[in-house]
């Protein structure tokens, strides 16, 4: 009897960790999915373009895109000078 009953608790063992690991299995596949992984790369991407669109927005975000215009300005004009030479 005792046999017995070590056997049916390791099936019951046996049987509790194949669930256990096809839940972890589920988990993973869901986590990994490439559409969700995709999905969740454009919401990153798009915060990020609403936060840095914000700052453009602000006084010190415009002087530095106003900055950033002249010097390329700036080095176009040179750059085509010294082609002309």
């Amino acid at each position: 009897m005792a046999a017995q009953r070590d056997a049916v608790e390791i099936r019951a063992e046996l049987e509790s960790a194949r669930n256990r690991l096809a839940v972890s299995v589920d988990q993973l596949t869901e986590r990994l999915a490439p559409a969700r992984l995709v999905d969740e790369a454009k919401a990153d991407l798009r915060q990020r373009q609403a936060e840095l669109q914000a700052k453009a927005m602000t006084p010190t975000g415009k002087a530095i895109i106003g900055g950033a215009g002249l010097l390329l300005t700036l080095m176009v004009i040179r750059n085509l000078r010294r082609s002309r030479r």
